[in-house]
């Protein structure tokens, strides 16, 4: 696996101190997120999922803990929009340029609005996919706020 994606090549040229952790992606597991946190023995509130969806039709980003599920309602109100829905798989893979299970939110081939879980910028660290399946960067939360000028919003249900 190379530890090296659009991701990683990002958050080095933004300055940030980050690390890189490997794990055994499954496939087949319920849910992405937590199996990554169990795989790399952390607290699933630090272990935090990027999501794609639509606010008013517009592509978004959000990032949230992966024990827990983005309102709708929330993510709308984040955005200043009415309405918002999970993008499409393949619509996510097409506009990221990331494989669903591997999408980050660093390095996207066209950056999107992105919204972050307020309550993960009280953790001192935290795990974010790194661009491919079964591969999280860790930093502070706040500079992943500050690399993707990311709205910090009550996003999770």
């Amino acid at each position: 696996m190379s530890k090296t994606t659009r991701a990683t090549q990002a958050l080095a040229k933004a300055g940030v101190a980050f690390s890189v952790h490997t794990y055994d992606y499954d496939p087949n597991a319920e849910r992405v997120g937590l199996q990554a946190a169990e795989a790399l023995g952390e607290d699933p509130s630090r272990v935090l999922k990027t999501l794609m969806a639509e606010v008013d039709g517009k592509p978004v980003c959000c990032v949230v803990p992966s024990d827990r599920e983005v309102s709708m309602k929330k993510l709308a109100a984040a955005f200043g929009g009415k309405s918002a829905a999970m993008m499409r798989p393949a619509d996510a893979e097409r506009l990221t340029g990331y494989h669903v299970g591997g999408i980050s939110p660093f390095g996207q081939k066209k950056p999107v609005p992105t919204a972050i879980e307020e309550a993960a910028l009280s953790e001192t660290q935290v795990y974010i996919n790194g661009g491919q399946r079964g591969l999280q960067v860790r930093l502070a939360p706040a500079d992943a706020r500050d690399v993707l000028k990311a709205a910090a919003a009550p996003l999770i249900a």
